[in-house]
């Protein structure tokens, strides 16, 4: 199977099955000295581990991180830097029963007719159980960033058509991680909350909207034509299996307005530095950084693993069967996806980084200046 790895100068090869032995990742590229440590990646994985509250699936999973290469007295080597989370609390007997349907919203059908075989517990590679790899590869990218005051922010945005209101970006840090749906406007999050307990208790789920922002990202990043910024954001984001659309800055909005509305018009600050009075553009110009904050915003589908009977072919008997779908499942994926969708912001940034370290780039207001 091809299509593991992600990245060109910073490489991340994720390995794994939802209820195999472990999920694992590879990182290569990784520059030498920097101070890292099993904790700085726990954090991470911390916020995205299930079983946190009422909200996500029941299983229980410590997701405990061990570095077997690429570290040496708590600094990295530039080596390739393994990384690996044991599998402690799967519960593949609920699958044995569906292993030969294919259900609906899930990757069975496609996985079964492209490789002959699938791992059908849980998932197997198809499942978001993979993200946990993603997520520890992030914690190495997000250190790195911070390093040079590039900052990742992710948010619930929307659950189940409930929209929360726009909020500061210091009321969004302060609050973003003070409930179950990682959404600042505390009103909203009650009513999202009760939305998800109800739809799983009916036997169903919830999609939703989730933003993520990366302040402090420099002039520059992003490479024309095919390599553009915003294009590596959408592959990266479009990866994460539960995703189904990407917007950067207004997004599908920008559709709907006028060109007067939508540009955003430049003006030179008292420190002679030249900056957007607006940031429809999401911080990208060409597929190229302002220097704005990068805005995206990504579509969650709701989990495709729920109770209510469903239609669909038993591939095996080739027949049409009725399916109820039993198993430990999120109701509403967008919480969790919250941290998965940052390190993939984090990662294209990183290697965006390392590209223009390589280039030696000055900036435009530097130049005019100069």
């Amino acid at each position: 199977m091809s299509g593991n790895t992600f990245g060109k100068l910073f490489r991340v090869t994720t390995w794994g099955e939802s209820h195999g032995a472990a999920v694992g990742v590879v990182v290569d590229g990784c520059p030498a000295g920097l101070e890292l440590s099993e904790a700085d990646v726990q954090l991470e994985l911390d916020r995205r581990k299930p079983g946190v509250s009422e909200l996500t699936t029941e299983r229980k999973e410590a997701d405990e991180v061990k570095i077997l290469s690429g570290v040496f007295d708590g600094k990295t080597l530039g080596t390739p830097i393994s990384m690996i989370v044991w599998n402690k609390d799967a519960d593949s007997s609920p699958y044995e029963r569906i292993k030969n349907i294919a259900r609906p919203g899930h990757a069975d059908f496609t996985y079964q007719v492209k490789y002959g075989i699938r791992d059908y517990r849980g998932g197997g590679r198809a499942s978001g159980r993979e993200t946990v790899a993603r997520v520890a590869a992030g914690a190495i990218a997000k250190k790195i960033l911070a390093m040079h005051d590039i900052q990742i922010l992710g948010h619930v945005v929307e659950i189940g058509g409930i929209v929360a209101k726009e909020v500061g970006i210091e009321e969004l840090k302060k609050n973003v991680d003070k409930n179950a749906v990682r959404c600042a406007d505390s009103e909203a999050a009650r009513k999202m909350e009760a939305l998800i307990k109800q739809v799983k208790a009916a036997g169903d789920s919830v999609g939703g909207i989730v933003e993520v922002i990366a302040f402090g990202v420099p002039v520059g990043f992003g490479e024309p034509v095919f390599d553009k910024l915003d294009a590596e954001l959408a592959m990266a984001l479009m990866s994460i299996g539960a995703v189904k659309g990407v917007e950067i800055g207004t997004g599908f909005a920008a559709a709907r307005m006028k060109g007067s509305e939508m540009n955003d018009g430049f003006f030179l600050q008292e420190d002679g530095q030249i900056n957007t009075r607006t940031n429809n553009a999401g911080g990208i110009l060409g597929g190229i950084s302002t220097g704005a904050p990068v805005v995206c915003r990504i579509a969650v589908k709701p989990t495709a693993s729920i109770s209510k009977p469903q239609k669909s072919v038993d591939m095996a008997k080739m027949e049409e069967v009725e399916l109820r779908t039993k198993g430990r499942h999120d109701p509403c994926i967008c919480p969790r996806i919250v941290p998965v969708a940052e390190a993939m912001v984090a990662l294209v940034l990183v290697d965006c980084w390392m590209r223009n370290k390589l280039s030696l780039f000055v900036g435009p207001s530097q130049t005019l200046q100069d």
